[in-house]
């Protein structure tokens, strides 16, 4: 089952239009909340592929980084009997 329960609802409506504005504070709040999801989604579909027997590498390939990077920011979430 997907761990949809950790996204949280992006709260301004016109995300994308935020982050084009003119208004660096609208434009940055926008930023952030983009980081955040980002974030979310990640920690969501890592979560999702350890579930479903991915290694740390196969996980670390697909995000773009080393496996030590994944293992080290995800790894103290995963079930100390794998």
């Amino acid at each position: 089952m997907l761990r949809q329960d950790r996204l949280t609802i992006v709260t301004h409506p016109d995300l994308a239009e935020s982050a084009g504005s003119d208004d660096p504070a609208v434009g940055l709040r926008a930023v952030a909340s983009l980081r955040r999801l980002a974030e979310q989604l990640e920690y969501l579909h890592v979560d999702r592929a350890r579930d479903l027997g991915w290694s740390w590498s196969q996980i670390a390939s697909e995000l773009g980084v080393s496996k030590q990077a994944v293992n080290l920011k995800h790894g103290f979430r995963a079930d100390p009997s794998t």
